[in-house]
């Protein structure tokens, strides 16, 4: 289990709805189907606005080159769906930091196992910009805009991390004993 994670940042405004991350026209793709899985993540973001001139998936690939989202406040608004982090993980995406979340949004992340939803008092879309490279500590709660040199503290992931560790509820709850592992 890695205790960092370090990549390329990609930055978003508030209140980004689960529409934008994954548009229902795609939500009859089902996850547990690899190659489903696969074309779901290479969706993710595609409904943002065209505000947004940096592509969270460049044309022709289907994976991302960033680990780490920025975001401000109430991500993952919108509709309950599940597919929205997993799209976003399914894209190779590692971890969200926003200011705050959707509950639905963080719940949902926890329990697939997808992403780790860490929060920041601070507003960090005012301190990061797209492209730029970051190191989250997972140890010390911190991240860290390697561009600049500035670190901002995170609230601790608690007992969502093991879950996520994990890889989601279910295998969280087969590895701890609480169901019968599969045969």
């Amino acid at each position: 289990m890695s205790t960092t994670i370090k990549g390329k940042v990609f930055v978003l405004e508030d209140n980004i709805d689960t529409d934008q991350i994954i548009p229902a026209e795609y939500l009859t793709l089902v996850p547990s189907k690899p190659d489903e899985y696969e074309k779901l993540g290479s969706y993710a973001l595609i409904g943002l606005p065209d505000r947004y001139s940096d592509r969270f998936i460049a044309e022709g690939e289907s994976k991302t080159i960033y680990s780490i989202i920025v975001a401000g406040e109430n991500f993952g608004c919108g509709s309950s769906r599940e597919h929205a982090p997993i799209a976003l993980g399914a894209a190779g995406l590692e971890a969200v930091v926003a200011q705050s979340y959707a509950r639905i949004f963080f719940r949902n992340c926890t329990a697939t196992g997808e992403l780790y939803p860490w929060e920041s008092d601070a507003r960090l879309v005012e301190h990061f910009k797209t492209g730029e490279e970051a190191t989250i500590d997972f140890d010390n709660n911190v991240i860290i805009n390697e561009t600049t040199g500035e670190t901002f503290t995170l609230k601790s992931l608690g007992d969502v991390r093991p879950v996520i560790d994990a890889g989601g509820l279910f295998d969280y709850a087969r590895q701890t004993g609480m169901i019968p592992t599969r045969v």
